[in-house]
């Protein structure tokens, strides 16, 4: 199973070779932003909310003085807008007060902002700082159980810590978004293309099937 894992990693690296966030952004805060709406929301919406909503307001100062009301009708079409418009402000005013405006590099100071979850801070770490990390979404967690990475395995941190004892270091940050892209267009969660699938000779639910 091992050498599978190691070849799934291989024809990743020759599959994907740029990946890249879909997300729209062009700071830091923004990408912060818009990674907290994605919960449980397609990119493709959230990048239809975002390209008009950063027109208007883009800067952590600008988003601490806005009234949730003004923010949930913005965000709305992204689902959950109550507690994404709460913790976005909420979040804004602590990267202006405690970080002098910038958002903070460190996992730790990520995870202290609201609505900051191991998730999003690993993909704001990895995408606007280039510090290696594993983000788990429901793609990567799909996969890697689908693929024979973890068993079972539901618990987002578990996998990343198994996958971080897999995965090279160097090749953590582009991992993440292959898993998302196969997962996204390939791997789906209700109907796999496994017979399309450029991992089918390697991957454990390809060969049960």
């Amino acid at each position: 199973m091992k050498k599978d894992l190691q070849k799934i990693i291989a024809v990743m690296r020759d599959t994907y070779r740029s990946p890249k966030c879909e997300l729209v952004w062009t700071t830091p805060f923004e990408l912060l932003v818009a990674v907290i709406l994605s919960a449980q929301c397609t990119d493709k919406r959230v990048n239809m909310v975002v390209s008009k909503l950063f027109e208007q307001y883009n800067t952590p100062e600008q988003f601490a003085n806005m009234s949730q009301d003004v923010l949930e009708e913005w965000i709305k079409s992204c689902g959950f807008y109550h507690n994404k418009a709460k913790n976005i402000i909420s979040a804004s005013r602590d990267i202006v007060e405690k970080y002098g405006g910038k958002v903070p590099e460190d996992l730790e100071g990520l995870m202290a902002l609201s609505g900051v979850g191991e998730k999003t801070a690993s993909v704001v770490q990895a995408v606007a700082f280039h510090v290696p990390a594993i983000a788990v979404d429901t793609h990567v967690l799909r996969l890697s159980n689908r693929m024979g990475f973890v068993n079972n395995e539901k618990d987002p941190h578990k996998v990343m810590l198994a996958l971080m004892k897999i995965v090279p270091k160097d090749y953590w940050i582009d991992f993440h978004y292959s898993m998302v892209l196969h997962g996204r267009y390939v791997c789906k969660a209700q109907k796999p293309n496994c017979e399309g699938c450029c991992f089918k000779d390697c991957c454990r639910s390809c060969k049960i099937k």
